[in-house]
C-alpha cells in the first residue's frame, strides 16, 4: 500500500497520546512531552522531522558535530543534520522510510523519532548556551 497524507493522518488520529494538525502539504503531529514533528511525503518515501535547536544557541558547532557523528550509532532510526529554516540554521532529528512500508513501521519511526529528540536533547545540552 502507497501512503497518502490522508491515510496517515487517519493512522495517527486513532492515538490518544498524539495530537494531528494538517499544514498545508505536511502533518504535524505532536505528543505529550510538547514535542512536534512534522511528516511529508516526498516521492516513495515518508519523511519525518523535528527541530532540536538553533545552530545560533551552539558554543563550539564543530565540537558538538564530532560528538554527533561520534554518537550517531547509539541513537536508531534517526539521523540529525542542519536545515535552514527563514534564513536560519536548525539542527534538526529526522528520519526516512519507503511510502510502501507498513502501518507498524511508520508508527515505529514516528515514536522512535520522539524518543530520540528529548535523548538528543538531553545529550547534547551542554553544547548549548
Amino acid at each position: 500500500m502507497a501512503w497518502d497524507l490522508q491515510s496517515i493522518e487517519s493512522l495517527f488520529d486513532k492515538r490518544d497520546d498524539l495530537v494531528v494538525t494538517r499544514e498545508e502539504n505536511c502533518l504535524l503531529i505532536a505528543n505529550q512531552d510538547g514535542i512536534d514533528a512534522w511528516l511529508a511525503i516526498s516521492g516513495e518515501q515518508i519523511l519525518v522531522e523535528s527541530l532540536l535547536f538553533a545552530a545560533s544557541q551552539v558554543k563550539d558547532k564543530a565540537a558538538l558535530d564530532h560528538e554527533i557523528l561520534s554518537t550517531h550509532m547509539v541513537f536508531p532510526l534517526t539521523t540529525v543534520g542542519i536545515s535552514t529554516i527563514n534564513g536560519e540554521e536548525y539542527y534538526t532529528a529526522f528520519g526516512a522510510l519507503s511510502a510502501q512500508s507498513k502501518q507498524e513501521t511508520i508508527e515505529i519511526e514516528v515514536d522512535t523519532l520522539f524518543q530520540n529528540v528529548a535523548s538528543f536533547l538531553d545529550a547534547y545540552e551542554t553544547h548549548l548556551h
